[in-house]
């Protein structure tokens, strides 16, 4: 019985350990789900941020004396081009006498064809109209001996008008043969194709041995001398801005001097595709400003006082043009802007910003309505 005994009180001093570890370990547990579910309400609390607010540049948006200005892109162009091909029946060059940049005047020759067809012809009529002259000088000359002798009988009445008639058909043969004449050196005169006024040559596609004719391509384009402008593309929305008459402001790629012009003509179509309208602005002649050259111009509408921000503060999406604002409790704010123009400075704002308004330069994409945000000092913002 003693050996049963002392079994059996090992036996319960081993269970009565046990529940003592599972005690211990169940109150561990117990502890860091405490921990844990207090680290959350406190991170969750509300009122509470967990991370620091974002850093953002602001600016200052004042109010400039600004004029406003339409802009537009296009190229230089002769004011006055005409396609110069050859006339009549055409032919082959033989010659040419200018090339692309001459001046040239008014009648002067810019090339000429082939005239080993016409030039016969015309010497065949003229010698052909001599020969009708003589003929009809000797009708005419029997016409008049018949009429001297009618009265003496010598001739029947029959000769006479034979005569007359023959005087009268050699008269009418004079003319016909004059009128071929003159239609020969007609066609020979358009052999040599020339200039139909004073100008300036600005393409040539002509070539000896090319064979020309009055509907292939054009021969050579003139412009007229001294006459240059600008055509250019506006955007529609600028189109009605514009009128005939205002003072434009171009320049050339290359070209350090800005050259002053008028509006000439302002276009009366809006091209479907890209939206965009014409307008022409009168040049003065000027050695740098050649046809084909590319060309930016200005026309100053209004002056007046407008808020000038930098371009990376505007925003866009489904509800139109936008800034962010920052108030003075730092939160953020939207406002909503229209856009009156483009300047190397940055955007011109028409309306939403009336002056002193603290706009975010940077990090406007990432930030919404109603967060606190940090502004950085001005040097901070400028770097």
């Amino acid at each position: 019985m003693s050996d049963v005994d002392s079994n059996r009180g090992g036996f319960s001093a081993r269970v009565a350990s046990v529940p003592r570890i599972i005690l211990w370990t169940l109150a561990g547990l117990f502890v860091l789900m405490l921990v844990g579910l207090w680290r959350v309400k406190g991170a969750s609390a509300p009122g509470e941020t967990a991370t620091t607010p974002p850093l953002v540049s602001v600016v200052e948006a004042r109010a400039e004396e600004l004029a406003d200005v339409v802009s537009f892109t296009g190229e230089i162009a002769a004011r006055d081009e005409a396609a110069i091909s050859a006339e009549g029946e055409g032919g082959r060059v033989s010659a040419l006498f200018v090339e692309v940049g001459d001046r040239v005047r008014a009648g002067q020759v810019l090339a000429r064809l082939d005239t080993s067809l016409v030039a016969p012809q015309v010497s065949s009529l003229e010698a052909s109209l001599e020969e009708s002259k003589a003929n009809a000088a000797l009708a005419q000359a029997d016409a008049r001996r018949a009429q001297a002798v009618a009265a003496s009988g010598a001739l029947a009445v029959q000769e006479i008008e034979r005569r007359e008639a023959a005087a009268v058909a050699a008269g009418a043969k004079v003319k016909v043969v004059a009128a071929q004449l003159s239609e020969a050196r007609a066609r020979l005169r358009r052999t040599d194709v020339a200039a139909p006024f004073d100008g300036i040559v600005l393409t040539r596609a002509a070539e000896v041995g090319q064979v020309a004719g009055p509907g292939g391509t054009p021969l050579f384009r003139l412009g007229r001398a001294g006459a240059v402008e600008m055509r250019g593309k506006v955007a529609e929305s600028d189109l009605p801005r514009l009128s005939p008459g205002q003072v434009a402001t171009v320049r050339v790629t290359g070209v350090d001097q800005a050259f002053t012009g008028k509006v000439r003509l302002i276009g009366a179509v809006i091209d479907p595709q890209g939206r965009l309208g014409s307008v022409r602005v009168d040049l003065p002649g000027h050695r740098d400003l050649r046809p084909g050259a590319f060309a930016r111009g200005e026309v100053q509408i209004a002056k007046g006082k407008r808020p000038l921000i930098p371009q990376t503060a505007v925003m866009s999406d489904a509800r139109g043009s936008y800034v962010f604002l920052v108030d003075a409790q730092g939160k953020v704010l939207r406002r909503a802007v229209s856009v009156a123009g483009a300047r190397p400075e940055g955007l011109v704002i028409a309306a939403g910003l009336e002056g002193g308004e603290r706009v975010i330069v940077t990090a406007g994409p990432y930030l919404r309505e109603g967060e606190t945000v940090l502004v950085a000092p001005p040097a901070a913002a400028a770097s």
